[in-house]
């Protein structure tokens, strides 16, 4: 059996952490206490054996990081505004501070404008150069620089951003907590601190990968015509995102490998522009989401199963030994 994965991501003053069943968010408030929310994952998405497939996995898991992501950081935003009728127990509940319908529209509008800048502009950028390339394979090669240019740019211009490079800094001591977790090291501050801010499984990497990915995919596709450019740059992105995923899943497992690490290098490098060096108060906040997600999975595993109905007969992957 397969070791249980854990990670997370960086919000406002806080770091989501999340295991295969449970998940966990811990905010530093303005009077400097941690506020800590964790629930279980409910649903076919995290239960369903179709949502365990290789490759559709990629499109799920890139989904419900979209869905926590947004939630979680809508919490941390509701902590930073800390105000009397605050719970003062940590047991802040995860509230959107907005209309559900509002919240969806948002989280719709960023994926609209995430996939029309990184995946629709070079390909409209494209439909003016092709007429000077003949070579698909060029073609293709140059749209990729374009998007992985989109990217990067985007990263370190926003990453100039005070608020910003606080989020960044979050996010280093998330990577290092899990850095530690998944060396056996002690959860605590003075152990933490000593690991590196680069995980291989980052979705920093992620993005790069799937950069790399789509040049495979689409460079198979050759020039087709602008509008059936576009169309298939956005019909194909879960596919892309699961190969992506699966990709990295393989290449984390295998990082002691050397030629390993010399592939995901260029992924790694760029973690550079999405992560910062955490204070001890930053990493105090990445230990307390982690600890409450891995006392919410101990606790399950401890659980006594619920008894099976003497009717109802269990199907042979069902059975246990």
């Amino acid at each position: 059996m397969s070791r249980p994965l854990y990670g997370g991501q960086a919000v406002i003053e806080g770091v989501m952490m999340r295991g295969p069943r449970d998940m966990a968010v811990a905010v530093r408030s303005p009077s400097g206490r941690i506020v800590v929310h964790s629930e279980e994952l409910r649903g076919s998405i995290y239960t369903g054996r179709w949502s365990r497939l290789p490759v559709v996995r990629g499109s799920v898991t890139l989904w419900d990081t979209l869905v926590l992501g947004m939630r979680t950081l809508l919490f941390s935003a509701n902590v930073a505004l800390e105000s009397e009728d605050t719970p003062k127990d940590g047991s802040t509940p995860v509230q959107p501070a907005m209309p559900t319908g509002v919240l969806w529209g948002t989280m719709i509008f960023a994926l609209a404008a995430a996939t029309g800048l990184f995946f629709v502009t070079p390909v409209l950028i494209m439909g003016v150069l092709d007429r000077f390339i003949s070579s698909s394979l060029v073609s293709n090669l140059v749209e990729k620089v374009i998007r992985l240019g989109l990217i990067l740019g985007y990263i370190g211009g926003i990453g100039l951003l005070p608020e910003i490079r606080r989020v960044f800094a979050y996010h280093g001591a998330e990577h290092k907590a899990v850095n530690a977790h998944e060396a056996g090291a002690p959860l605590e501050v003075e152990s933490v601190r000593r690991f590196t801010t680069v995980h291989p499984r980052c979705g920093t990497t992620f993005l790069i990968v799937v950069v790399l990915v789509s040049f495979v995919v689409f460079a198979a596709l050759g020039q087709p015509p602008l509008l059936l450019r576009v169309i298939s740059r956005v019909v194909l992105i879960p596919l892309i995102a699961g190969l992506a995923y699966e990709l990295i899943r393989l290449a984390a497992s295998h990082y002691g490998n050397g030629l390993v690490r010399a592939v995901l290098a260029p992924g790694l490098a760029v973690q550079t522009l999405t992560t910062r060096e955490p204070g001890d108060s930053q990493l105090e906040t990445a230990i307390a989401a982690l600890k409450a997600v891995l006392a919410a999975e101990a606790e399950r595993a401890e659980a006594p199963a619920a008894p099976v109905p003497a009717a109802v007969a269990l199907s042979p992957d069902q059975a246990t030994g």
